[in-house]
Protein backbone atom coordinates (compact mmCIF):
# COMPACT_ATOMS: atom_id res chain seq x y z
CA UNK A 1 0.00 0.00 0.00
CA UNK A 2 2.86 2.32 1.14
CA UNK A 3 4.41 2.27 -2.38
CA UNK A 4 1.69 2.27 -4.35
CA UNK A 5 1.24 5.88 -2.52
CA UNK A 6 4.51 6.78 -3.45
CA UNK A 7 4.29 5.86 -6.71
CA UNK A 8 0.70 7.96 -7.37
CA UNK A 9 3.14 10.29 -5.69
CA UNK A 10 5.26 10.19 -7.78
CA UNK A 11 3.13 10.36 -11.05
CA UNK A 12 0.96 13.15 -9.82
CA UNK A 13 4.43 14.80 -9.69
CA UNK A 14 5.35 14.30 -13.25
CA UNK A 15 2.53 15.39 -14.80
CA UNK A 16 2.71 18.84 -13.05
CA UNK A 17 5.61 20.39 -13.65
CA UNK A 18 4.42 23.57 -15.32
CA UNK A 19 2.57 25.95 -13.18
CA UNK A 20 1.14 29.24 -14.65
CA UNK A 21 0.73 31.68 -12.19
CA UNK A 22 -0.31 35.58 -11.98
CA UNK A 23 0.95 36.16 -8.23
CA UNK A 24 4.83 35.11 -8.55
CA UNK A 25 6.51 33.73 -5.42
CA UNK A 26 9.01 36.60 -6.69
CA UNK A 27 7.27 39.56 -8.08
CA UNK A 28 10.61 40.12 -10.43
CA UNK A 29 10.59 36.69 -11.80
CA UNK A 30 8.59 35.69 -15.07
CA UNK A 31 10.02 32.60 -15.95
CA UNK A 32 11.72 29.95 -13.36
CA UNK A 33 13.24 26.53 -14.96
CA UNK A 34 14.28 23.98 -12.24
CA UNK A 35 16.28 21.30 -13.10
CA UNK A 36 14.67 20.61 -16.07
CA UNK A 37 15.07 17.52 -18.45
CA UNK A 38 13.06 16.14 -21.83
CA UNK A 39 13.97 13.04 -23.26
CA UNK A 40 12.95 12.37 -27.31
CA UNK A 41 13.31 8.79 -28.79
CA UNK A 42 15.74 8.44 -32.28
CA UNK A 43 12.70 5.60 -33.45
CA UNK A 44 9.47 6.55 -34.41
CA UNK A 45 7.78 3.09 -33.42
CA UNK A 46 9.85 2.58 -30.31
CA UNK A 47 8.50 6.28 -29.07
CA UNK A 48 5.25 5.06 -30.00
CA UNK A 49 5.38 1.85 -28.11
CA UNK A 50 6.77 3.87 -25.25
CA UNK A 51 4.26 6.34 -25.02
CA UNK A 52 1.24 3.38 -24.86
CA UNK A 53 3.39 1.88 -22.18
CA UNK A 54 3.14 5.09 -20.27
CA UNK A 55 0.12 6.02 -20.43
CA UNK A 56 -1.14 2.55 -19.94
CA UNK A 57 0.81 2.65 -16.80
CA UNK A 58 -0.10 5.53 -15.25
CA UNK A 59 -4.15 4.69 -16.03
CA UNK A 60 -3.07 2.03 -13.79
CA UNK A 61 -1.72 4.12 -10.94
CA UNK A 62 1.72 2.92 -11.63
CA UNK A 63 4.99 5.13 -12.50
CA UNK A 64 6.02 5.53 -15.92
CA UNK A 65 10.00 5.73 -14.93
CA UNK A 66 10.14 8.94 -17.05
CA UNK A 67 13.05 10.46 -15.70
CA UNK A 68 14.89 6.98 -16.75
CA UNK A 69 16.35 6.67 -20.16
CA UNK A 70 15.09 3.75 -22.11
CA UNK A 71 16.83 1.66 -25.45
CA UNK A 72 17.05 4.53 -28.12
CA UNK A 73 16.27 7.65 -26.13
CA UNK A 74 18.54 10.18 -25.64
CA UNK A 75 18.44 13.71 -23.38
CA UNK A 76 17.02 16.48 -25.74
CA UNK A 77 17.45 18.58 -22.88
CA UNK A 78 19.47 17.68 -19.53
CA UNK A 79 19.42 19.16 -16.20
CA UNK A 80 18.37 22.60 -16.89
CA UNK A 81 17.89 25.81 -14.51
CA UNK A 82 17.52 29.08 -14.95
CA UNK A 83 15.35 32.35 -14.19
CA UNK A 84 14.12 34.85 -16.74
CA UNK A 85 13.26 38.06 -14.54
CA UNK A 86 9.95 40.32 -15.55
CA UNK A 87 11.53 42.71 -18.13
CA UNK A 88 14.50 41.02 -19.26
CA UNK A 89 15.42 39.85 -23.12
CA UNK A 90 16.57 36.37 -22.82
CA UNK A 91 18.71 34.94 -26.03
CA UNK A 92 19.22 31.28 -25.98
CA UNK A 93 22.03 30.38 -28.53
CA UNK A 94 23.51 27.63 -29.52
CA UNK A 95 24.18 24.73 -32.31
CA UNK A 96 21.31 22.61 -34.33
CA UNK A 97 20.21 20.35 -31.97
CA UNK A 98 21.33 21.11 -29.01
CA UNK A 99 18.14 21.88 -27.25
CA UNK A 100 17.08 25.78 -28.20
CA UNK A 101 13.62 24.90 -29.60
CA UNK A 102 12.58 22.16 -27.01
CA UNK A 103 13.11 24.65 -24.21
CA UNK A 104 10.74 27.50 -25.49
CA UNK A 105 8.33 24.60 -26.27
CA UNK A 106 8.28 23.50 -22.74
CA UNK A 107 8.06 26.84 -21.66
CA UNK A 108 5.11 27.21 -23.94
CA UNK A 109 3.48 23.86 -22.48
CA UNK A 110 3.58 22.03 -25.69
CA UNK A 111 6.03 19.24 -24.49
CA UNK A 112 5.82 18.37 -20.38
CA UNK A 113 9.37 17.71 -19.31
CA UNK A 114 10.37 14.35 -18.07
CA UNK A 115 12.17 15.63 -15.14
CA UNK A 116 12.16 19.02 -13.27
CA UNK A 117 9.59 22.02 -12.85
CA UNK A 118 8.63 25.49 -15.05
CA UNK A 119 6.85 28.23 -13.42
CA UNK A 120 5.22 30.75 -15.43
CA UNK A 121 4.32 33.77 -14.11
CA UNK A 122 2.31 35.39 -16.81
CA UNK A 123 0.42 35.79 -19.84
CA UNK A 124 2.43 33.57 -22.57
CA UNK A 125 2.43 34.41 -26.95
CA UNK A 126 4.56 32.38 -28.25
CA UNK A 127 5.62 32.48 -32.05
CA UNK A 128 8.11 29.12 -32.26
CA UNK A 129 7.38 27.45 -35.93
CA UNK A 130 6.36 29.49 -38.87
CA UNK A 131 2.61 29.11 -39.54
CA UNK A 132 1.93 27.53 -35.75
CA UNK A 133 -1.58 27.43 -35.24
CA UNK A 134 -2.92 28.61 -38.67
CA UNK A 135 -5.51 26.14 -40.46
CA UNK A 136 -4.05 26.25 -43.83
CA UNK A 137 -7.83 26.10 -45.67
CA UNK A 138 -8.69 29.15 -43.74
CA UNK A 139 -8.04 32.66 -45.17
CA UNK A 140 -6.47 35.02 -43.22
CA UNK A 141 -8.85 36.98 -42.07
CA UNK A 142 -9.66 34.00 -40.34
CA UNK A 143 -6.77 32.41 -38.77
CA UNK A 144 -6.61 35.80 -37.13
CA UNK A 145 -9.39 35.29 -35.02
CA UNK A 146 -8.37 31.80 -34.89
CA UNK A 147 -4.66 32.10 -33.45
CA UNK A 148 -5.74 35.43 -31.36
CA UNK A 149 -8.30 33.24 -29.60
CA UNK A 150 -5.66 30.23 -29.40
CA UNK A 151 -3.41 33.32 -27.46
CA UNK A 152 -6.00 33.95 -25.13
CA UNK A 153 -7.74 37.16 -27.05
CA UNK A 154 -11.24 37.84 -26.92
CA UNK A 155 -13.43 38.22 -30.12
CA UNK A 156 -13.72 42.01 -28.70
CA UNK A 157 -10.01 42.36 -28.54
CA UNK A 158 -9.75 40.80 -31.85
CA UNK A 159 -12.10 43.26 -33.68
CA UNK A 160 -10.21 46.10 -31.66
CA UNK A 161 -6.64 44.69 -32.83
CA UNK A 162 -7.89 43.91 -36.44
CA UNK A 163 -6.22 46.31 -38.29
CA UNK A 164 -3.41 46.88 -36.48
CA UNK A 165 -2.76 43.11 -36.88
CA UNK A 166 -3.48 43.17 -40.65
CA UNK A 167 -1.22 46.32 -40.73
CA UNK A 168 1.61 45.22 -39.13
CA UNK A 169 1.61 41.79 -41.59
CA UNK A 170 1.25 43.70 -44.52
CA UNK A 171 -0.37 40.97 -46.47
CA UNK A 172 -2.24 43.40 -48.25
CA UNK A 173 -4.38 41.92 -50.97
CA UNK A 174 -4.18 38.15 -49.34
CA UNK A 175 -6.01 38.76 -46.25
CA UNK A 176 -9.14 36.59 -47.21
CA UNK A 177 -7.05 34.19 -49.47
CA UNK A 178 -6.54 30.73 -47.35
CA UNK A 179 -3.08 30.77 -45.97
CA UNK A 180 -1.50 27.90 -47.41
CA UNK A 181 -1.06 29.59 -50.71
CA UNK A 182 1.01 32.45 -48.16
CA UNK A 183 4.66 32.28 -49.10
CA UNK A 184 6.85 31.60 -45.25
CA UNK A 185 7.52 35.39 -45.55
CA UNK A 186 3.77 36.20 -45.12
CA UNK A 187 3.34 33.12 -42.73
CA UNK A 188 5.77 34.72 -40.44
CA UNK A 189 4.51 38.44 -40.63
CA UNK A 190 1.42 37.37 -39.75
CA UNK A 191 2.08 34.99 -37.18
CA UNK A 192 4.42 37.19 -34.78
CA UNK A 193 1.86 40.31 -35.95
CA UNK A 194 -0.95 38.16 -34.08
CA UNK A 195 1.40 37.22 -31.33
CA UNK A 196 2.71 40.56 -30.46
CA UNK A 197 -1.03 42.19 -30.64
CA UNK A 198 -2.05 39.97 -27.77
CA UNK A 199 -0.06 42.01 -25.43
CA UNK A 200 1.22 38.77 -23.36
CA UNK A 201 3.18 39.34 -20.74
CA UNK A 202 6.00 36.65 -22.24
CA UNK A 203 6.84 36.55 -25.52
CA UNK A 204 9.22 33.42 -27.00
CA UNK A 205 10.24 33.67 -30.78
CA UNK A 206 11.85 31.26 -32.33
CA UNK A 207 14.14 32.55 -35.34
CA UNK A 208 11.63 35.51 -36.42
CA UNK A 209 13.90 37.44 -37.47
CA UNK A 210 15.58 35.29 -40.22
CA UNK A 211 12.44 35.19 -42.37
CA UNK A 212 10.82 38.00 -43.62
CA UNK A 213 12.47 41.39 -45.58
CA UNK A 214 14.39 44.46 -43.96
CA UNK A 215 11.35 45.99 -43.21
CA UNK A 216 9.77 43.55 -41.77
CA UNK A 217 13.02 43.27 -39.51
CA UNK A 218 12.84 46.39 -38.67
CA UNK A 219 9.69 46.75 -37.19
CA UNK A 220 9.79 43.52 -35.20
CA UNK A 221 13.05 45.18 -33.49
CA UNK A 222 11.02 48.67 -33.04
CA UNK A 223 8.05 46.69 -31.37
CA UNK A 224 10.26 44.53 -29.60
CA UNK A 225 12.04 47.52 -28.08
CA UNK A 226 8.35 48.60 -27.38
CA UNK A 227 7.66 45.64 -25.65
CA UNK A 228 10.33 45.59 -23.29
CA UNK A 229 9.97 49.39 -22.20
CA UNK A 230 6.68 47.98 -20.93
CA UNK A 231 8.84 45.68 -18.97
CA UNK A 232 7.22 42.99 -21.31
CA UNK A 233 9.95 39.44 -21.06
CA UNK A 234 11.32 38.35 -24.56
CA UNK A 235 12.89 34.90 -24.96
CA UNK A 236 14.50 34.85 -28.15
CA UNK A 237 16.02 32.04 -29.85
CA UNK A 238 18.49 32.85 -33.12
CA UNK A 239 21.93 31.58 -34.76
CA UNK A 240 22.32 35.31 -35.60
CA UNK A 241 24.87 36.76 -33.19
CA UNK A 242 24.01 40.52 -34.19
CA UNK A 243 20.55 39.96 -33.05
CA UNK A 244 21.30 38.62 -29.65
CA UNK A 245 23.40 41.32 -29.39
CA UNK A 246 21.11 44.05 -30.45
CA UNK A 247 17.73 43.01 -28.87
CA UNK A 248 19.15 40.65 -26.01
CA UNK A 249 20.76 42.01 -22.54
CA UNK A 250 21.24 38.31 -20.88
CA UNK A 251 22.25 35.22 -22.99
CA UNK A 252 21.67 31.49 -22.12
CA UNK A 253 24.61 29.27 -24.42
CA UNK A 254 23.06 25.32 -24.50
CA UNK A 255 25.52 22.92 -25.62
CA UNK A 256 24.28 19.38 -26.04
CA UNK A 257 21.21 19.74 -24.40
CA UNK A 258 22.76 21.46 -20.96
CA UNK A 259 23.67 25.16 -19.90
CA UNK A 260 27.57 25.73 -21.05
CA UNK A 261 27.06 29.85 -20.53
CA UNK A 262 24.86 31.95 -19.23
CA UNK A 263 25.77 36.11 -18.70
CA UNK A 264 25.70 38.77 -20.62
CA UNK A 265 25.34 39.33 -24.01
CA UNK A 266 28.65 40.75 -25.49
CA UNK A 267 30.77 38.02 -23.07
CA UNK A 268 28.44 35.36 -24.06
CA UNK A 269 28.49 35.66 -27.68
CA UNK A 270 31.99 36.33 -27.86
CA UNK A 271 32.89 33.10 -26.01
CA UNK A 272 30.75 31.15 -28.09
CA UNK A 273 32.13 33.01 -31.51
CA UNK A 274 35.55 31.93 -30.19
CA UNK A 275 33.98 28.26 -29.70
CA UNK A 276 32.68 27.92 -33.26
CA UNK A 277 36.06 29.23 -34.52
CA UNK A 278 37.59 26.53 -32.90
CA UNK A 279 35.98 23.96 -33.54
CA UNK A 280 35.76 24.56 -36.87
CA UNK A 281 38.89 26.12 -38.36
CA UNK A 282 40.24 23.22 -39.21
CA UNK A 283 37.18 21.30 -41.03
CA UNK A 284 35.60 23.58 -42.61
CA UNK A 285 35.15 22.03 -45.96
CA UNK A 286 34.82 24.15 -49.24
CA UNK A 287 31.37 24.75 -49.94
CA UNK A 288 32.35 26.11 -53.33
CA UNK A 289 33.21 25.66 -56.93
CA UNK A 290 35.96 26.68 -59.26
CA UNK A 291 34.85 28.30 -62.52
CA UNK A 292 37.86 28.40 -65.17
CA UNK A 293 36.63 29.22 -67.57
CA UNK A 294 39.69 30.56 -70.01
CA UNK A 295 42.44 28.54 -70.99
CA UNK A 296 44.64 31.52 -70.97
CA UNK A 297 44.51 32.41 -67.84
CA UNK A 298 44.34 30.72 -64.22
CA UNK A 299 44.74 31.77 -60.67
CA UNK A 300 47.60 29.81 -58.85
CA UNK A 301 46.86 30.48 -55.71
CA UNK A 302 45.37 33.06 -53.05
CA UNK A 303 47.00 34.04 -49.80
CA UNK A 304 46.38 36.20 -46.91
CA UNK A 305 49.15 37.89 -45.55
CA UNK A 306 49.73 40.15 -42.18
CA UNK A 307 51.53 43.16 -41.06
CA UNK A 308 54.70 41.57 -41.22
CA UNK A 309 54.03 40.53 -45.15
CA UNK A 310 53.95 36.58 -43.59
CA UNK A 311 51.37 34.22 -44.97
CA UNK A 312 48.67 33.94 -42.15
CA UNK A 313 44.90 32.28 -41.97
CA UNK A 314 44.35 34.33 -38.63
CA UNK A 315 43.51 37.66 -37.85
CA UNK A 316 42.50 39.52 -34.85
CA UNK A 317 39.56 42.70 -35.27
CA UNK A 318 41.69 45.37 -36.36
CA UNK A 319 44.62 44.01 -38.50
CA UNK A 320 46.31 44.87 -41.88
CA UNK A 321 44.56 42.21 -43.77
CA UNK A 322 45.44 41.68 -47.75
CA UNK A 323 44.32 38.85 -49.49
CA UNK A 324 46.86 38.46 -52.37
CA UNK A 325 45.77 36.46 -55.56
CA UNK A 326 48.48 35.07 -57.53
CA UNK A 327 47.90 34.83 -61.41
CA UNK A 328 49.45 33.07 -64.83
CA UNK A 329 48.73 34.45 -68.16
CA UNK A 330 49.50 32.55 -71.35
CA UNK A 331 48.20 36.03 -73.41
CA UNK A 332 48.04 39.35 -72.46
CA UNK A 333 44.93 40.45 -70.61
CA UNK A 334 43.46 43.83 -71.32
CA UNK A 335 42.15 45.53 -68.74
CA UNK A 336 41.60 43.21 -66.26
CA UNK A 337 38.86 43.83 -63.07
CA UNK A 338 39.83 41.59 -60.02
CA UNK A 339 36.69 41.29 -57.43
CA UNK A 340 36.68 40.20 -53.87
CA UNK A 341 33.79 38.76 -52.24
CA UNK A 342 33.48 38.13 -48.53
CA UNK A 343 31.08 35.96 -46.23
CA UNK A 344 30.58 35.55 -42.82
CA UNK A 345 29.76 31.58 -41.47
CA UNK A 346 26.01 32.41 -41.28
CA UNK A 347 26.30 33.26 -44.90
CA UNK A 348 26.16 36.67 -45.37
CA UNK A 349 28.28 38.91 -47.71
CA UNK A 350 29.76 41.14 -46.11
CA UNK A 351 31.37 43.24 -49.09
CA UNK A 352 32.07 42.85 -52.98
CA UNK A 353 34.41 44.69 -54.12
CA UNK A 354 35.63 45.72 -57.70
CA UNK A 355 38.76 46.99 -58.62
CA UNK A 356 37.54 49.40 -61.61
CA UNK A 357 34.92 50.57 -59.30
CA UNK A 358 37.41 51.07 -56.57
CA UNK A 359 38.89 53.65 -58.39
CA UNK A 360 41.77 50.72 -60.12
CA UNK A 361 41.88 50.62 -64.20
CA UNK A 362 44.41 48.49 -64.34
CA UNK A 363 45.55 48.46 -67.96
CA UNK A 364 47.21 45.28 -68.86
CA UNK A 365 48.70 41.91 -67.36
CA UNK A 366 50.52 39.41 -69.03
CA UNK A 367 52.83 36.70 -67.83
CA UNK A 368 53.29 35.68 -63.91
CA UNK A 369 52.17 38.32 -61.24
CA UNK A 370 50.01 39.06 -57.87
CA UNK A 371 47.46 41.77 -57.40
CA UNK A 372 46.67 42.49 -53.76
CA UNK A 373 43.60 43.30 -51.93
CA UNK A 374 44.30 45.35 -49.04
CA UNK A 375 42.26 46.40 -45.91
CA UNK A 376 44.73 49.17 -43.29
CA UNK A 377 42.15 47.93 -40.39
CA UNK A 378 40.30 44.07 -40.26
CA UNK A 379 36.49 45.67 -39.15
CA UNK A 380 34.63 42.33 -39.46
CA UNK A 381 34.06 40.97 -35.86
CA UNK A 382 35.43 37.49 -34.61
CA UNK A 383 33.95 34.68 -37.26
CA UNK A 384 35.39 32.23 -40.14
CA UNK A 385 34.95 34.28 -43.67
CA UNK A 386 34.90 32.76 -46.81
CA UNK A 387 36.16 34.69 -50.01
CA UNK A 388 35.07 34.29 -53.55
CA UNK A 389 37.38 36.29 -56.46
CA UNK A 390 37.21 36.38 -59.75
CA UNK A 391 39.15 38.15 -62.56
CA UNK A 392 37.10 39.61 -65.44
CA UNK A 393 38.66 41.26 -68.92
CA UNK A 394 37.39 44.22 -70.21
CA UNK A 395 34.00 43.82 -68.91
CA UNK A 396 32.24 42.74 -65.37
CA UNK A 397 30.84 39.73 -66.77
CA UNK A 398 33.47 38.44 -69.52
CA UNK A 399 35.05 36.66 -66.80
CA UNK A 400 37.84 34.61 -66.77
CA UNK A 401 37.61 32.88 -63.46
CA UNK A 402 35.62 32.92 -60.52
CA UNK A 403 36.39 31.17 -57.43
CA UNK A 404 32.84 30.86 -55.42
CA UNK A 405 33.29 30.50 -51.64
CA UNK A 406 36.41 28.94 -51.82
CA UNK A 407 39.02 30.50 -49.74
CA UNK A 408 38.64 30.81 -45.85
CA UNK A 409 40.17 32.99 -43.13
CA UNK A 410 39.48 33.49 -39.62
CA UNK A 411 39.22 36.90 -37.42
CA UNK A 412 39.53 36.52 -33.60
CA UNK A 413 39.74 39.04 -30.72
CA UNK A 414 37.42 41.07 -28.91
CA UNK A 415 34.51 43.79 -30.67
CA UNK A 416 32.43 45.92 -29.21
CA UNK A 417 30.49 47.00 -32.46
CA UNK A 418 27.40 45.22 -32.92
CA UNK A 419 27.17 45.14 -36.42
CA UNK A 420 28.41 43.75 -39.29
CA UNK A 421 31.30 45.39 -39.13
CA UNK A 422 33.55 48.17 -37.30
CA UNK A 423 34.41 51.21 -39.61
CA UNK A 424 37.11 52.09 -36.90
CA UNK A 425 35.57 55.87 -37.33
CA UNK A 426 37.01 58.66 -35.84
CA UNK A 427 34.57 61.38 -33.49
CA UNK A 428 34.91 65.01 -32.86
CA UNK A 429 33.16 67.35 -30.94
CA UNK A 430 32.52 70.66 -30.61
CA UNK A 431 30.18 72.60 -28.65
CA UNK A 432 29.55 76.28 -29.76
CA UNK A 433 28.02 78.99 -27.05
CA UNK A 434 24.95 80.81 -28.36
CA UNK A 435 25.37 84.53 -28.72
CA UNK A 436 24.44 86.41 -25.95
Amino acid sequence: MKDKELNNEKMLNTHQHIHSSTHSPSSEIAIKVENVSKKYCKSLKSSMLYGVKDITKNILGMSSNSDKLRKEEFWAVNDVSFEVKKGETLGIIGANGTGKTTILKLLNGIFWPDKGKITINGKVGALIAVGAGFHPMLTGRENIYLNGVILGMSKGEVNKKFEDIVGFANIGDFLDTPVKFYSSGMFVRLGFSVAIHSEPDILLVDEVLAVGDLTFRLKCNRKMNEFRNKEKTIVLVAHNMNAIRNICGQVLWLDKGSIKERGEAPRVCSLYEKEFISRNKNNLAEIGQKFDYSPFFKIEKVEFLNKKNYVSESFNVGDYFKLRIHFECKRTIEKPIFGVSIYNSEGVKINFNRSNLDGYNFTQISDRGYVDFCIDKLPFPPSIYICTVFVSEKDFHNYLVFHEKIYKFIVAGNSTNQGLINPFPKWSLRCVEKDL
